[in-house]
């Protein structure tokens, strides 16, 4: 296949934002893609490239050679390319980086050297998120799309299934949960009170309220005494955090695969502000974090995604002590659950988490299983532009616009901007990142507003929410200030324009 179909395929997918249009250009295309080609085409038409890291960023990319007139690049060569240039280290590799990027980029067309700069920067403004390729790869493949968002979970990407999934509907139900590869996790929804949470989450039976951590999620494997520790995003962190291997091999058990947060404490069994939590994730030294589970999805060769919540608890009791379990209490009434928030909130932790002692763990979904409830009003949003700031901020980039996603089409939707919230150190720290993220780095003076790579997610605060005609969302947040930003959540998992319009009164 052509590196120019895929071109063609993600410039109809950015022009329309009728999903069903885009599920079936991504179809067409994966359909005609060859076994060998899938995976890749299946990375691209997302927006991504298979490797993790290139090396490569806007700088390297800001001098190209004139483009190819005719399309000749093939799907495989640019693979096999970023593959070379991705094993480039140590003396020399910058100037044989240069060299490759002229090669690759001089065979492109103009459209595909334009596309081939985003995909490396991140930059693929298209709207093809994971859930509408997986749809996509379903109509291809001619397989249910719950087969394929399983099938996808438990392998850990869409682009992993995507050869699976035109083998048949038995080959996805082949793929299961594998200790020592990281499955997407669960997430939960939101609700504004600990009584509608019990309702959403109960229906009216017992639940579990388990305490908040705002610590970093870590998803632990091991297999005797091999152990892996892995972040939301499915990134292995294992050798940053030994504290938390040491606690997983002295478990009871052969094998298992537990959910969790590790989260750092002061010398009075506090939480310490997040962002000390995350600083381990960078090897920061002096930085301390103990585990704390709160489901298990396997042990000792048994499969537990499946058991429902009640007995996955049951196990975890049986396999973690209480001291690295997350508090919780099992509850059918409001007044014990508020009673128990109230006193997570006294002890420094930010909410608690509703969950239904019947449900099956939905890797990577977001449903009304699990429910989280925090006494003031957040949402995870991406940062869409920012701009300069004036007076006493003058030189810094100040006032952020605010995107929320879009689930029926992919896009991101503007809901509003804010300033508020940010200290000093904050904002200069902004300055370095959004200037990174400029989709004009050279022109980046000479514009009040800067429109940025979206890929900054950020923690905001609100007080409510109202209707407005502002902003293409209908919707405004009233009293907008920012928490902080969050470098472990990837854009993928920002909250929903329709959750943020639940907030109106």
């Amino acid at each position: 296949m052509l590196l120019s179909d895929v071109v063609a395929t993600s410039a109809t997918v950015a022009a329309t934002r009728s999903r069903k249009a885009k599920v079936a250009a991504i179809a067409a295309l994966l359909a005609v893609a060859t076994p060998d080609e899938v995976e890749t085409v299946t990375a691209y038409v997302g927006g991504a490239l298979r490797q993790r890291r290139t090396g490569l960023g806007w700088r390297g990319l800001s001098s190209l050679p004139d483009p190819a007139v005719d399309p000749s690049l093939t799907v495989a060569e640019v693979d096999a390319a970023f593959d070379a240039i991705a094993e480039l280290s140590g003396s020399g590799s910058q100037a044989a980086r240069s060299a490759a990027v002229a090669e690759l980029f001089g065979r492109a067309t103009e459209p595909e050297q334009s596309w081939l700069r985003g995909v490396v920067t991140g930059a693929v403004r298209q709207g093809a998120l994971d859930s509408l390729v997986q749809e996509g790869l379903a109509v291809a493949a001619e397989v249910p799309l719950a087969a394929v968002r399983r099938a996808a979970m438990l392998a850990g990407s869409t682009v992993a299934v995507a050869p699976v999934a035109f083998d048949g509907v038995d080959a996805l139900a082949a793929v299961g949960l594998e200790v020592g590869r990281p499955v997407v996790p669960m997430l939960a929804s939101s609700a504004p009170s600990v009584a509608e949470a019990l309702v959403k989450a109960g229906k009216g039976a017992q639940v579990a309220v388990d305490v908040k951590l705002d610590g970093i999620r870590i998803q632990v494997h091991r297999s005797g005494s091999e152990v892996i520790v892995a972040t939301r995003s499915l990134e292995d962190i294992t050798a940053r955090l030994p504290e938390v291997v040491e606690v997983a091999r002295s478990l009871p058990a052969t094998s298992f695969v537990l959910d969790g947060e590790a989260l750092a404490l002061d010398d009075a069994g506090r939480p310490r502000p997040f962002q000390e939590t995350a600083s381990r994730t960078a090897m920061t030294d002096g930085i301390v974090v103990t585990p704390y589970f709160f489901d298990v999805l396997h042990l000792d060769g048994v499969d537990l995604l499946d058991a429902p919540a009640s007995e996955r608890a049951a196990a975890l009791e049986r396999l973690v002590p209480p001291e690295h379990r997350v508090p919780r209490l099992v509850t059918a009434s409001a007044d014990d659950a508020e009673a128990f928030l109230a006193d997570t909130l006294g002890s420094g932790h930010e909410g608690v988490v509703v969950k239904s002692l019947t449900a099956p763990y939905d890797a990577g979904r977001r449903g009304a299983s699990w429910v989280k409830v925090k006494p003031v009003h957040t949402l995870d949003l991406v940062v869409l532009a920012v701009e300069w700031g004036s007076g006493r901020r003058d030189g810094w980039l100040s006032n952020i616009h605010l995107g929320a996603r879009d689930p029926s089409s992919g896009e991101l939707v503007m809901l509003g901007k804010t300033f508020k919230g940010m200290t000093d150190e904050m904002l200069a720290w902004q300055t370095e990142r959004f200037t990174e993220l400029a989709l004009a780095p050279a022109e980046i003076r000479a514009h009040y507003v800067v429109p940025v790579r979206p890929e900054q997610v950020v923690e905001i605060a609100f007080d409510g929410v109202q209707r407005s005609t502002r902003y293409p969302g209908g919707v405004a947040l009233r009293f907008a200030r920012v928490v902080r930003y969050r470098d472990d959540k990837p854009v993928a998992e920002i909250d929903t324009i329709d959750t943020v319009r639940s907030y109106l009164a």
